[in-house]
């Protein structure tokens, strides 16, 4: 290994401690004074946990924008929805309201009964409006 000259100049202090660790390890100064830089010049562990915590929030603000942005579709299908039921059903008649309101409980029961396979089956509507429009 080539080595290069450096002069510089310390503290006396320094310089008195910089001696007496050579003397109690019986190693140069040089070796000393190197391992002193390596360590100075090389990220240290205070370092690399901050860049790692930098991945993570990273990693957690694309996953919050994410969530962000599904939730955005959902209300605006949602709200799509709505305005579209409620400007194209008519009302309904006194006689019939009994029998609708009843056929309503049933449809929402199995709407429920729809929506919880499908949750459980990992089935989702972000996921196929990703997949038709990949397609």
């Amino acid at each position: 290994m080539k080595k290069a000259k450096i002069t510089a100049y310390v503290d006396a202090a320094l310089f008195d401690e910089i001696d007496a660790l050579a003397a109690r390890r019986r190693v140069p100064k040089t070796q000393i004074i190197e391992a002193a830089l390596a360590s100075f010049l090389s990220p240290d562990s205070a370092e690399q946990s901050e860049a790692a915590i930098v991945r993570r929030l990273d990693r957690l603000t694309r996953s919050l924008e994410r969530l962000e942005r599904d939730q955005e579709i959902t209300t605006e299908a949602l709200a799509l929805f709505v305005r579209f039921w409620l400007t194209t059903t008519p009302p309904l008649p006194d006689d019939t309201y009994a029998a609708a309101k009843a056929k309503g409980k049933e449809r929402y029961s199995g709407f429920v009964q729809t929506l919880s396979r499908r949750l459980a089956k990992g089935s989702t509507l972000t996921k196929e409006l990703s997949h038709d429009r990949s397609s």
